[in-house]
């Protein structure tokens, strides 16, 4: 089927052995089988989540194909080959409330006061649309806490991005997660610390919390809104990906997204107790092992996806972060701030983060595992600062 039409290239894409294949012709064809040939390698080891003869969904963090907003996607990638910058993921903080006091939570210690208003935040919204942001996510804090949510996801354009939130599953009931898939709400980020419900519980320090996600992700499947387990990977539970993945196979998740742990926040600290190369490895052996069997969820290591063999590190090259206070950083990991929206436009701040030193250059591996970026960047945050830090008001 062709996905993708324009004079200077054309995308058509088919399944083999139940996996996509992408292929090109046009001008600018040669140009873009580097990038092709990438996708194709990801396409050939995993599966999509859903297909049938007219659509594939590959993966809760894509556009369906073929459609409109798959083709803002395509245009993504050929603007990246012609080295323009554009946010593919463009994620907003819309609270800081959380009911839950999780030790590894990258959020705390920021500053958002006051927290953005639904008008703030669905211009910003808007404006990211139309620097050809296609996949739009609601963060926290626990998104669920904001009762004008479903307000904020229908305003999002559907034409032009799919959305998701990402919420612990906190207070969900059926009735809510009716309401959020009629609001066009594509999918779901529910996070899980551990299979074991004490385990979980006590990361997040709150009895009751392994429940509540399981009551969430059970009314987010019943209600036909895409499930995906987000899973934070840390040295602490790295040996429970096979615990995590039967969990999400059992609640009838469509995907299971393997993030690592980030030393910031409460974590900041514990740089010694992050994944190492060798666990990346492991993460991707597993990602592949899983996603060769023809049943249960696709698994989505990021690690993997964002480091030298793949694609690198997007932050500040092809996402970008909003803070519940305005703050625009690369990434929600990254205490960086390169502007407020309250402030100026989101396209000035998104030119000034490709300007900057650390970021108008590619990344083999997450900027915020680097010790030289740490050391240059993070080390020399005077303790005590309010973060995220104005880079234009705090000098290295």
């Amino acid at each position: 089927m062709r996905v993708y039409d324009k004079s200077v290239i054309k995308v058509n894409a088919s399944t083999e052995n139940g996996r996509v294949v992408l292929d090109t012709e046009g001008p600018l064809s040669p140009v873009a089988k580097p990038i092709i040939k990438r996708i194709n390698k990801i396409f050939l080891e995993e599966k999509p989540i859903y297909s049938d003869e007219e659509n594939i969904i590959f993966s809760t963090w894509a556009p369906p194909m073929p459609g409109d907003i798959f083709k803002r996607m395509i245009s993504a990638q050929v603007a990246s080959i012609l080295k323009k910058r554009v946010p593919d993921q463009f994620s907003i903080g819309i609270t800081t409330h959380c009911p839950y006091d999780c030790i590894h939570c990258g959020a705390a210690g920021t500053v958002a006061d006051p927290i953005l208003t639904a008008d703030e935040i669905n211009s910003a919204i808007a404006q990211s649309l139309d620097l050809g942001s296609y996949y739009i996510a609601f963060d926290g804090g626990e998104t669920l806490l904001r009762k004008d949510l479903e307000q904020m996801i229908a305003k999002v354009d559907k034409s032009r991005a799919i959305v998701s939130c990402f919420t612990s599953g906190f207070s969900l009931t059926e009735q809510r997660a009716r309401d959020l898939k009629a609001a066009g709400l594509f999918s779901a980020h529910l996070s899980l610390d551990s299979p074991d419900e004490a385990e979980h519980n006590r990361v997040r320090n709150r009895e009751g919390a392994f429940q509540n996600t399981v009551n969430g992700i059970r009314h987010i499947v019943n209600a036909g809104i895409l499930a995906d387990l987000f899973v934070v990977v840390s040295p602490h539970n790295i040996d429970d990906l096979d615990g995590f993945y039967n969990f999400a196979a059992d609640m009838g998740m469509q995907e299971m997204s393997i993030y690592e742990i980030i030393a910031v926040g409460r974590w900041l600290e514990h740089e010694d107790e992050v994944i190492s190369s060798r666990d990346v490895d492991r993460l991707g052996k597993f990602q592949k092992s899983m996603n060769n069997r023809k049943d249960g969820p696709r698994v989505t290591s990021f690690p993997n996806f964002m480091g030298p063999d793949e694609f690198g590190c997007f932050a500040g090259r092809r996402w970008m972060h909003t803070t519940a206070g305005g703050d625009v950083l690369p990434c929600a990991y990254t205490p960086l701030s390169f502007g407020n929206i309250r402030e100026e436009k989101l396209a000035a701040i998104w030119e000034r983060m490709g300007k900057h030193e650390a970021y108008n250059c590619s990344a083999d591996y997450c900027m915020m595992r680097n010790p030289e970026f740490r050391s240059k960047y993070i080390h020399t945050i005077p303790e005590g600062t309010q973060l995220p830090v104005r880079l234009d008001k705090f000098m290295h």
